[in-house]
């Protein structure tokens, strides 16, 4: 069994209590997922949190399964996307967790937080409200920073929504980022749009790159057939 585990440390240790339940019957490996830039030193978190790169490890390491890999090799197809991604989120307004019946955190209506995590976490700063263009910069700026584009591979590109904001307003921040990433040089192989994982009724998005090599792209394109993802079939 694989554990595709996104680095909070809640989900951790509940996956590592899971396993430990598992311990005899089946032989579970763990794939930590950290691919959000927005976190670097932090006290309140173990390190990069698990975000969008999440939605494409579980593409194609399903993928690698179903063409028959040993879990070991399904596993490291995992790690290779994980280390392969990065991600950085925007908000617009916060989102409202039903236990407590109020918003997150205080989001004034002419500014935007960025950097924001999936589970309705404040960002590492907040700016005014921008046009879309300086916005997709502030998303790409810190992940092109990260990631290293530069050895010829190519990049599936996912811009996700955070929950509450319209799929032609995704689209529109994808032209922006696809602008920018030509401007770079980078080349997107493949891409990827919608709320595919969000943050309840958060107002925003977030923008994942992959960097991807033939075998990362054919495991993408593969056959997928799930409530949310269909292609190939």
């Amino acid at each position: 069994m694989l554990h595709i585990v996104k680095n909070y440390t809640g989900d951790v240790m509940n996956f590592e209590m899971a396993a430990e339940f598992a311990a005899g019957d089946v032989e579970v490996i763990p794939v930590v997922i950290d691919d959000d830039v927005a976190v670097q030193n932090s006290l309140h978190t173990a390190g990069r949190r698990g975000v969008g790169v999440t939605v494409l490890v579980e593409k194609i390491a399903g993928a690698a399964a179903e063409q028959g890999r040993s879990l070991a090799a399904v596993a490291e197809v995992a790690r290779k996307v994980n280390a392969g991604g990065r991600s950085m989120g925007v908000a617009l307004t916060s989102c409202t967790v039903p236990a407590a019946g109020r918003p997150t955190f205080e989001l004034p209506e002419k500014d935007m937080e960025i950097g924001i995590g999936i589970h309705g976490e404040p960002g590492r700063r907040r700016v005014p409200l921008a046009p879309a263009q300086q916005v997709a910069e502030y998303l790409l700026e810190p992940i092109l920073a990260d990631l290293d584009c530069t050895g010829g591979d190519s990049v599936i590109a996912f811009v996700n929504g955070m929950g509450g904001t319209p799929l032609i307003e995704l689209y529109l921040m994808y032209h922006e980022v696809a602008t920018i990433l030509g401007r770079a040089g980078v080349r997107i192989a493949r891409s990827l749009v919608g709320p595919y994982i969000t943050s309840l009724e958060m107002a925003g998005c977030s923008v994942t790159l992959l960097r991807a090599d033939d075998d990362l792209l054919q495991l993408w394109d593969a056959p997928v057939c799930t409530p949310a993802l269909r292609w190939g079939v």
